[in-house]
């Protein structure tokens, strides 16, 4: 139960009787988290990879295959939870508010998809020039056997997965909510559950075991080399749009931009510290209302934003993508980079709110439409949460750039889909 719905007689003893107390458990121990396992993973597996024994490696490489085999068979299965109350949900609350900051949400993110592909396409061929792995292999087909594996038909296609997800979101969204709704809810529930309990907390074993195939095949130094170069290229990118997006919120609120994003630092330092966009809402709101923003605007947007508003990881995610197809020779069909750019900001608002969910939520496209394999996604994995606490600093800062433009646009136009001391707020 929350702390501020507890009776008089449940609460906390005070600090001095607290200290006092010979049962008081002891301070928690600060976790180890991901991606410092993630950095340990890549290390271990780039030295490890020199002087393991094949019969020890096979070890890893059965592992990597079931792995694999079980996130090909969940992939569809996290589409369909993830998704389909994701538009559910997007179709009730506060009308024209809602589909305005909806609109502008994936506006911004496929904008920066769109900006993160031009870019690449531009940059990357230059900067990886001389980079190739050719067809980049799994561990588990490399010369490195593994000792069995397992067959894991998914339930249905990703494409499937998908449509289907499209269809009953948007059926719920016209139906009153009932026991069909709540059925999705805690579908999204348990695949949120097992992402955390299951897929997180076994990504460093499988992305060791991925590197250290790497490097037994020969592979590694190249995808090291292409990692560093794309890093930088990305951090710049995401720069660029922050400063672009806070020159269209000092427009909206006739601000000085610059002044405003200097405003926001704190939101975006909490984010890099927690790599999380719902710890980082308070010290958001807080920002967006010293920039002007109302506060029954930033109440609404900033909450909706942290959600559905992804653009710093769709630009990561279209980056490295773009890179790996290059350093592996794959066909860079612009209208196929297109689509994925268009579907992926579609999936970002699906995106559960774990460390590294919104590149779990992009494993089925990034399979289905661009042709990666087992090996591409761990890249692309590891790749994204190696960064991820700067995606979600840029997508949280965003959000307050949101939240101006929606304050412009909304002001006396929906007060009608608000509560009446909401309006007046509007009114200011």
């Amino acid at each position: 139960m929350p702390s501020s719905a507890r009776t008089p007689e449940a609460a906390p003893a005070p600090a001095d009787q607290a200290s006092a107390s010979p049962a008081d458990p002891a301070p928690r121990r600060r976790r180890f988290g991901l991606l410092p396992r993630i950095v340990l993973a890549i290390v271990l597996g780039v030295l490890l990879g020199l002087v393991m024994p094949e019969a020890l490696a096979r070890v890893f490489t059965t592992f990597n295959g079931l792995f694999s085999g079980f996130l090909e068979f969940l992939i569809p299965l996290i589409i369909v939870g993830l998704v389909t109350p994701a538009i559910g949900e997007l179709g009730r609350g506060a009308g024209k508010m809602l589909a305005l900051t909806t609109a502008l949400a994936y506006a911004s993110t496929i904008l920066c998809g769109f900006f993160a592909l031009g870019v690449s396409l531009l940059l990357l061929p230059r900067l990886l020039a001389g980079a190739s792995v050719g067809t980049l292999e799994n561990p588990e087909d490399s010369a490195i056997a593994p000792y069995f594996s397992i067959d894991m038909p998914p339930v249905f296609e990703v494409m499937t997965a998908l449509l289907l997800s499209f269809c009953l979101g948007i059926g719920l969204t016209l139906v009153k909510r009932g026991a069909l709704q709540e059925s999705f809810e805690q579908l999204r529930t348990i695949v949120v559950r097992t992402i955390e309990a299951i897929i997180i907390p076994l990504l460093p074993v499988y992305i060791f075991g991925m590197f250290l195939g790497l490097t037994m095949n020969g592979q590694i130094w190249t995808v090291i080399g292409t990692f560093l170069a794309v890093v930088v290229m990305v951090l710049v990118l995401t720069v660029i749009v922050l400063v672009v997006q806070y020159c269209a919120a000092g427009i909206a609120m006739r601000r000085n931009p610059l002044r405003m994003l200097a405003t926001m630092a704190p939101a975006y330092a909490t984010a890099l510290g927690t790599s999380s966009s719902a710890a980082s809402i308070p010290v958001t709101l807080q920002c967006a209302r010293r920039n002007g923003v109302p506060s029954a605007i930033a109440g609404f947007v900033v909450p909706l934003c942290a959600t559905i508003h992804l653009a710093g990881s769709t630009l990561k995610i279209t980056s490295f993508a773009v890179a790996i197809m290059l350093i592996t020779g794959m066909d860079l069909s612009i209208p196929k980079l297109i689509g994925f750019v268009l579907m992926l900001g579609v999936v970002m608002i699906a995106a559960p709110g774990v460390p590294g969910g919104a590149i779990m939520a992009a494993t089925g496209i990034l399979s289905s439409m661009l042709g990666f394999g087992d090996a591409a996604v761990g890249l692309m994995i590891a790749s994204y949460i190696a960064i991820d606490s700067f995606g979600t600093a840029t997508n949280v800062t965003g959000d307050g750039a949101i939240a101006a433009v929606v304050s412009r646009i909304a002001k006396g136009r929906v007060s009608g889909d608000l509560e009446h001391e909401e309006a007046d707020a509007i009114a200011l």
